[in-house]
C-alpha cells in the first residue's frame, strides 16, 4: 500500500464484464476489476491477499486482540449496542438506521456523496451501485439486495468527480478492497458504514433459492435469516412467510451460494467504521458495532432518533453448532413438521443475542473452513485469518 495518492492506476484497463477475473471462481464481483483500480487487484482483493489484521491496524489504530475471544468474533470495537429508530422509515428492511445516518451525513454536508446500491427498474433484486447525492437517491437504495453487487465499480466516477468527502456503504469483501486502495482515491475523508454479510448468491442462484423455499417466489420483496431460526420472507401484500432453517432443502441449495461467500471469514465487516446489522440483537432491534471514532461520529448524528439498549447474551451454542456440522455436510433435510418442532425448541432454549451471533459465525466459519480445505487446500493457511482458525479450532470437523 502506498502512502501518497498516485495516478499509476489510470493507465490500467478495466476488465470487460464477462471476462475471467483474477480471483477466478472465488471472485465476489466487488467491482474493483470493473475500474482502472484493477491495477492494485493482487494486493487489494480479499480472495487473493487476505490482510484483515494489517488493514485493521491501519483503519482502527490496532488489530484485534487474540487473547480476547469476543474480538475473535466481533473484531475491533469501542462500543456495541442494540438500537432501533423511534420512527422507522417506511419500506426499510429493519427500522432504517443505515439510510438515516447516510441522509444526515449528506444533509449536514459532512459528505458530498454516498456509495449505495439501488436496484434496476426491471428487477428488484438486481443491484445497481450509485453515488447518491440526494436523500431521495439514498432512500431508493433501502432494503438489502441479497445478490453479489459490484459496489466498487463506481470508484472511477468518485475520483473523476473531484469529491473529497465520501460515505461508502458495503459488505466485507468490498470494504477490504476499498481499504487497500483508499489512499489512491484522492479523498480528504472517507467514512465506511458496513453491514454484516453471509451467503450471497448470483441472480440465478437467488431465483433457485426463492423457487425452492418460498410459497410465492414472484411476490417476495426481501428476506432474512432471522434469530428465531427461520427465514422470513416479506411479500408484496405485506405478509410475512416463515420457513424453518432446518426444513431448507440443503441438498438442492448447497451449490447456490457463491464460492466467494463459502470462502469468506469476514461476516461482521471488520474494516468498517460502523456496522449495523441484526444478528447480535433481540428480535426487532438492530445490532450496532462502533469500531472507531469515525463510527462514533456517524452514530452521534442519529442519537436523538433512536432508542438503544445494552447487548445481551443467553443460551449455549456449541452443541447445536457441533451437531449441525455433519448434518449440513451430508445435506440432511428434516421433514417440515420436525423442522418446525426443532425451531420451536431451539428458540426457547437456544442461543440469543450475542450467543446467537456466535452460533451463526461458528456455523459459517466451520462450513467455510471445510470448503476451502477441500476446494482450495493450497490457500487454506494464508487465506483463513488467525481469529477464524481459533473459532474453528473449538469444533471437531469431518476428517475429509
Amino acid at each position: 500500500m502506498t502512502s501518497v495518492h498516485s495516478t499509476n492506476h489510470k493507465k490500467a484497463k478495466a476488465l470487460k464484464p464477462k471476462s475471467r477475473r483474477p480471483a477466478k471462481e472465488l471472485c465476489s464481483e466487488c467491482g474493483l476489476c470493473d475500474t482502472y483500480y484493477i491495477h492494485y487487484v493482487k494486493e487489494a482483493c480479499a480472495f487473493l491477499n487476505q490482510q484483515i489484521a494489517e488493514l485493521e491496524a491501519l483503519t482502527h489504530g490496532r488489530d484485534r486482540n487474540l487473547d480476547n475471544p469476543d474480538e475473535w468474533y466481533f473484531g475491533v470495537s469501542q462500543d456495541m449496542m442494540a438500537a432501533r429508530k423511534i420512527q422507522p422509515i417506511e419500506g426499510a428492511q429493519w427500522t432504517g438506521i443505515v439510510s438515516t445516518i447516510a441522509i444526515e451525513m449528506l444533509n449536514r454536508g459532512i459528505v458530498e456523496g454516498v456509495v449505495c446500491v439501488q436496484n434496476t427498474k426491471e428487477d428488484r433484486f438486481q443491484p445497481k451501485p450509485v453515488i447518491a447525492r440526494t436523500p431521495e437517491e439514498i432512500l431508493a437504495a433501502r432494503v438489502n439486495k441479497p445478490t453479489l453487487s459490484p459496489n466498487l465499480s463506481v470508484l472511477e466516477q468518485i475520483e473523476q468527480s473531484g469529491m473529497k468527502r465520501l460515505l461508502v456503504i458495503g459488505v466485507g469483501c468490498q470494504i477490504q478492497a476499498l481499504r487497500a486502495v483508499e489512499k489512491e482515491l484522492g479523498l480528504e475523508k472517507l467514512y465506511v458504514l458496513g453491514t454484516p454479510c453471509v451467503d450471497n448468491v448470483t441472480r440465478a442462484g437467488l431465483q433457485k433459492f426463492l423457487d425452492t423455499t418460498s410459497r410465492s417466489p414472484e411476490t417476495v420483496v426481501y428476506y432474512e435469516f432471522m434469530q428465531d431460526f427461520q427465514v422470513h420472507f416479506k411479500h408484496e401484500d405485506g405478509s410475512i412467510e416463515k420457513v424453518p432453517f432446518f426444513g431448507l432443502n440443503t441438498k438442492e441449495l448447497k451449490d447456490v451460494f457463491a464460492p466467494s461467500c463459502m470462502s469468506c471469514f469476514d461476516y461482521v465487516n471488520s474494516l468498517a467504521d460502523l456496522v449495523v446489522g441484526y444478528m447480535g440483537a433481540p428480535f426487532g432491534w438492530q445490532w450496532i458495532v462502533v469500531r472507531n471514532d469515525r463510527g462514533q461520529e456517524m452514530l452521534d448524528l442519529v442519537q436523538d432518533q433512536i432508542e438503544t439498549q445494552p447487548v445481551m447474551s443467553a443460551g449455549e451454542r456449541k452443541n447445536a453448532v457441533q451437531q449441525s456440522i455433519p448434518a449440513y455436510d451430508k445435506g440432511v433435510t428434516l421433514p417440515m413438521w420436525a423442522a418446525k418442532l426443532m425451531g420451536v425448541v431451539i428458540e426457547k432454549i437456544g442461543p440469543k443475542g450475542l450467543e446467537y451471533a456466535r452460533f451463526s459465525i461458528d456455523s459459517h466459519f466451520t462450513r467455510n473452513y471445510l470448503y476451502v480445505k477441500r476446494n482450495h487446500p493450497e490457500k487454506l493457511d494464508a487465506h483463513v485469518p488467525e481469529y477464524a482458525k481459533r473459532i474453528v479450532g473449538q469444533y471437531k470437523l469431518p476428517e475429509r
